[in-house]
């Protein structure tokens, strides 16, 4: 999976906007204004590339004790986020789409009713 896949991924999700609201480096996707991926985009192009997901905290906990490549969240909160490291080739494409898919049911999830029922 590439930057471009991912974007586009990301971005056929019903409501799904792209931010920069950190810097000019870290590309955020949200759902009704909230969080569920981002990633940096020198560290793609460096071939260090990972992205933070929301994901539930004993599902992450099973998830970093059975690959390598999915830690604790780089400046997440610990418990509920990890990062997904593509570039090792540990992982494969359909796991990441599926914790991408994850992520953003998390996020969907803790809206309103009233928002959710919109979507």
């Amino acid at each position: 999976m590439n930057i471009e896949d991912y974007r586009n991924y990301c971005m056929a999700k019903k409501e799904v906007t792209e931010h920069f609201p950190f810097d000019d480096d870290v590309l955020v996707f949200k759902v009704c204004n909230k969080m569920f991926a981002l990633a940096s985009l020198s560290k793609w192009e460096k071939g260090e590339g990972f992205i933070n997901l929301k994901c539930d905290p004993e599902y992450a906990e099973e998830l970093r004790s059975e690959y390598n490549s999915i830690k604790p969240g780089y400046h997440m909160h610990k418990k509920s986020w990890n990062s997904v490291y593509f570039h090792t080739g540990e992982l494969p494409t359909k796991l990441i789409l599926e914790l991408i898919d994850h992520s953003y049911d998390m996020i969907v999830k803790g809206l309103p009713k009233k928002v959710r029922d919109n979507l």
